[in-house]
Parts: structure tokens; sequence; C-alpha cells
């Protein structure tokens, strides 16, 4: 319960969407022991192919600050040496095949049957079978999923998906694309514009993603992916000299900007995808029309506040928006 929409949003912050701190620490305490348990596994593992050390890589949203509530999964990158490997690119970003040396003997193990191309799956498959060496994870459910080898113990609520990868010569990550071949990406950039357009405002914006992500996972329409939603979050405030010092502020204008936003373009920040909103015409419609509506009931509720001065009408206006996790007023 909360007197002002002030109080209210940190209450609804701190209880209901950001994660919680002591969980955010042993999460970040099991994640670095499993980091280097994972660059000890050549040294356990005859046939374990050599790893490249110090380009392994923290990402995702629990990396980036911007994940909520529930902490459901931890991502790592584990990088390889390539040890002579090249790649063909057959679509930029999209698309490679990566020829092995028959000097990589581990490697070499690990390719498909007819050829010297390495098979991204076997790779993940190999990666799932070593885990079960780490004395610490014996009785977890080990298995891959997609491009990634997921991890989970039951004594703890999320998942680690660890993503083998391969560093260019021309500065980005090759990764799993589910299929046996191989994908573009680089991590760093993500993570770069989301630290630079969080410093431009006062360190701000991570809490407006977070409660923006929840709007987005409950709202009444389609859910926006998110990695799509937020760059388009990021590419809003990053438009923007300066915002607002209240999030609620910031979240009216963003609703009234994702109105129209939602229907174009929104370009891949690393350039390896041609365009990040690959949803449907009527999903854009739907996600357009929830954010017509919420930036009328957003609107309303500011004019609660700062016009009438009645906090209790703009709490319940808010919680008309949120939900029951919405701090009542009192």
């Amino acid at each position: 319960m909360a007197k002002t929409v002030n109080s209210a949003f940190n209450i609804f912050n701190q209880d209901f969407v950001n994660l919680d701190t002591v969980e955010t620490k042993t999460a970040r305490s099991s994640r670095d022991w499993l980091i280097t348990q994972l660059t000890n596994l050549p040294n356990k593992i005859d046939d374990f192919p050599r790893l490249y050390e110090g380009m392994h890589i923290k990402f995702g949203s629990f990396a980036r600050n911007t994940k909520i509530r529930p902490l459901d999964d931890i991502d790592l990158i584990l990088t390889f040496s390539a040890d002579g490997t090249t790649y063909w690119t057959h679509s930029y970003g999209q698309s490679y095949t990566l020829i092995v040396p028959d000097t990589a003997t581990n490697l070499k193990k690990l390719c498909y049957e007819n050829n010297n191309h390495l098979n991204s799956i076997k790779l993940v498959n190999k990666l799932v079978a070593s885990l079960k060496e780490i004395g610490h994870y014996k009785s977890a459910d080990i298995h891959r999923r997609q491009e990634a080898a997921t991890l989970k113990l039951t004594s703890y609520d999320w998942n680690f998906d660890i993503v083998p990868a391969f560093y260019t010569d021309t500065g980005y990550y090759l990764i799993p694309d589910g299929n046996g071949g191989w994908k573009a990406t680089d991590p760093r950039i993500d993570q770069q514009k989301t630290t630079d357009i969080n410093q431009k405002h006062n360190g701000a914006i991570l809490q407006i993603i977070r409660t923006l992500k929840y709007w987005n996972r409950r709202a009444k329409m389609p859910t926006i992916p998110s990695y799509l939603f937020e760059n388009l979050i990021l590419n809003f405030f990053n438009s923007k000299d300066e915002i607002s010092d209240y999030i609620d502020e910031n979240m009216i204008k963003f609703w009234h900007h994702l109105k129209d936003a939602i229907y174009y373009k929104v370009d891949d920040p690393k350039g390896f995808q041609d365009d990040l909103n690959t949803l449907s015409f009527v999903d854009k419609q739907k996600i357009s029309e929830k954010a017509k509506e919420t930036f009328y009931k957003g609107l309303e509720a500011y004019e609660f506040e700062t016009e009438e001065k009645d906090q209790e009408k703009s709490i319940n206006k808010w919680r008309e928006i949120f939900g029951d996790d919405f701090p009542e007023y009192y």
C-alpha cells in the first residue's frame, strides 16, 4: 500500500518487477563458479576442444540488468579456439559453414560424417555430455535446447543456457543456429548500447525497461519479443536529449510513441539482421491499439495526480494498467 504514485512505483518495482537482490547475488556467484568449471573442462576431458581464454561472454537480459521476475535463465557464451578452422559465409549474419582442418583433431570428431564441416549440434551435445563430468552437476537436468546446452539444478529456480561459439577475425562471434550450422552475433554491442543510453539519462533507463517489460508480459495483446521490445525502448529514449525524473511520465511518452513505432522497421544494432520487427500485421495492430489505450489511461492517471492532486485516483488508474500487484492507496 502507498500514499503517493511515486512510492507506489517504488514498492511495485522492488517487490514485483525487479529481481530479488539476494537471489541476484546468489545467481551471479553460481554463474561465476560455473564459468570457472567450464574453463577447466579441457583439462578434465581428453577430447574436449580447446577454449579461447578471455573471450567468454556473460550476455542476455540478466547480464544487461534488464531481467524481471522470475529469474528463469542466465546466458553464457563459451568460446572455443578455432585451431585453424575457417568459415564460409552463405548469408551475412544468418548462415555460415565452419571448415575444420585435419590438425584440429578434437573439433574434427564433431564434424559431419561425410565432410570436414563442423556440426554445431554435435558441439552442443559434446558440451552437454561434458557438463555431467562437473561433480556438482552430476544429478542436474542437462540437455540441448536449440543453440545452447541447458543446465538446471534443483537447488536453483533458473537455468543456465551455455552457448558454444567461435570468435572470428572480423570481430564477431559465430554460434549454433539450431540446425547444425552457424550464425553471427556479438552481445557486446547490445551491452554497450544499453549502457550508453542508460548513462546518457543518469541511470534511469534500466528501470524503465524492466517496468515496461512487466507491462508487455501482462497486457492483453500479443507479447512483443523481449529483444525487439528492449530495442524499441532504447531507440526511443536515445532520441531524447533529456527525459523526466519520473518513471510514469517517461512510460506515458513511450506508449504514445509505441502505438506508431510498432508498425515500422527496427534495425538490428549488431547489423546481422535486416529487421528485428518480424511481427505480423495483425499482431502489430493489436499492440498499437493496446499501446494507445495504455497511453490514455496513463495520461489520465498523470492528470489525476498533477492537476486534481488526487493520489488515490491516480494509483487506482495505474492499477488498471499494471494489475493487482500495483500497490493500493492507503
